[in-house]
């Protein structure tokens, strides 16, 4: 029962760490290096915006009626399997916060 508890700590602290802004911060120097998170989110973001570059490409190459049929068809399955789960996971996690009664 610990390890649950201890994943939805990290999940809300994950979520909270996203949502939280900081105080506006002094401008600093150019020549001072960035942090770590601000590399690893900048290299995401590169990684990301080349892939949907890519991924547009090819759908852009390859366009067909079946093929975009196929695809709408393949988002909705996912949209409604996603959905689901998160409807489980959020019911789960309510449950766990609140505790037995």
């Amino acid at each position: 029962m610990g390890i649950r508890y201890l994943l939805v700590l990290v999940l809300v602290l994950l979520v909270l760490g996203c949502e939280v802004q900081g105080a506006p911060m002094p401008q600093q120097d150019e020549a001072t290096p960035s942090s770590l998170f601000t590399q690893i989110q900048e290299s995401l973001y590169s990684y990301w915006g080349t892939a949907k570059s890519a991924a547009q490409e090819l759908y852009e190459k390859t366009y067909l009626t079946t093929v975009d049929e196929k695809i709408r068809e393949v988002c909705n399955k996912s949209t409604a399997a996603v959905s689901t789960y998160a409807a489980i996971f959020t019911d789960q996690l309510l449950s766990m916060l609140k505790g037995d009664q």
